[in-house]
């Protein structure tokens, strides 16, 4: 199973952001939003390595409890049955990016799943993964290798 790590950052919220995925140090994306969340950015995280890797059996690794959560808690379940309502009969934030998302997941035609790392806690994929995102909302530019 292939392992991704992805993160998302943003230079106030809302404000200039970037998303990065790494697989490994040789194999990595990252790209920017003028104007956005970083919550919207740890979601574009996960759709752009998807997107990139689209092929076999995948593992994300984010420091993202609202990405990880979404699925192993299956937050998406209870989204969808309330008709994109939250817990608290509020509208989903991000609707657009969870539906592209959730085309890529939920379908069953692949095999996906979600780990938490804690961020900043040393885990040298994570921290990489965090340096393409914050080089990305800073410089407004990504990177592929």
């Amino acid at each position: 199973m292939k392992r991704i790590h992805t993160d998302g950052a943003c230079r106030g919220n809302p404000g200039p952001g970037g998303w990065a995925w790494a697989s490994g140090t040789s194999l990595f994306a990252s790209g920017a939003a003028a104007h956005t969340t970083n919550q919207r950015m740890e979601v574009l995280a996960v759709i752009e390595a998807l997107r990139e890797n689209d092929e076999g059996p995948v593992e994300i690794v984010s420091d993202s409890s609202y990405v990880v959560k979404c699925f192993n808690d299956k937050w998406h379940v209870g989204w969808l049955r309330r008709g994109w309502k939250n817990s608290q009969g509020q509208p989903v934030a991000n609707r657009d990016l969870w539906e592209e998302l959730f085309a890529m997941v939920l379908d069953g035609s692949r095999d996906v799943r979600f780990s938490w790392v804690k961020g900043h806690s040393g885990d040298p994929m994570n921290e990489f993964a965090d340096v393409l995102a914050t080089d990305a909302a800073d410089s407004q530019r990504g990177q592929h290798s």
